[in-house]
């Protein structure tokens, strides 16, 4: 093999660039971002009523009453941005929900993770409801485009607008047909009979 082979897509590259590019593909087709956004959002609203913070010697603990909603909210937002990646026809319905759920962290599980976990949920629940798959791609035409026109080779450019043929003889004389030039009185309205 030398260096002017060119490499086969897929065979004779490194699997990293090949895992690239399938995943570029994949995430291409579905609201990965709001996917990944609402996940975000999960985790500090579960996170914190059970984290332990040290600052220094001082350890503080915000165990709440509301310990289990924010638990349950935050597993329901992790599993709604999983939705959103590996099930997208769904993606109004989990953005709703996800919308919902962000909501609903802010009385019962400290303010929505403090509000980074409310705001990451909100946003990425806007996201899964206004993203729409993307047309597919137009096939090309079969014809070899060459020039800088834009136009096959050996085409003109120029069909859809005809021209007048005009004799050498006839320059300055009219060419209307129509039977209404202002001569004749006709005026555009011809008999039916």
């Amino acid at each position: 093999m030398s260096a002017e082979t060119p490499a086969a897509p897929g065979h004779d590259e490194h699997y990293l660039r090949v895992f690239r590019r399938n995943f570029r593909a994949w995430r291409g087709t579905r609201p990965f971002w709001a996917g990944l956004f609402v996940m975000f959002g999960g985790l500090p609203i579960a996170y914190f009523p059970y984290a332990n913070l040290q600052i220094g010697h001082l350890t503080l603990a915000m165990q709440t009453a509301g310990g289990s909603s924010s638990l349950i909210i935050g597993v329901l937002l992790v599993v709604l941005g999983f939705t959103l990646w590996f099930q997208k026809h769904v993606r109004t319905f989990a953005g709703v929900a996800a919308i919902l759920l962000a909501l609903v962290s802010i009385p019962l599980s400290n303010l929505g993770g403090f509000l980074i976990g409310f705001l990451f949920a909100l946003i990425g629940g806007a996201m899964a409801v206004s993203w729409v798959p993307g047309a597919p791609p137009e096939p090309e035409s079969q014809l070899e485009m060459t020039g800088t026109g834009g136009a096959p080779e050996g085409a003109d450019p120029d069909t859809t607008v005809l021209k007048p043929v005009q004799d050498a003889d006839a320059w300055g004389t009219s060419n209307d047909l129509s039977g209404t030039s202002p001569a004749n009185g006709a005026n555009g309205r011809h008999s039916a009979g």
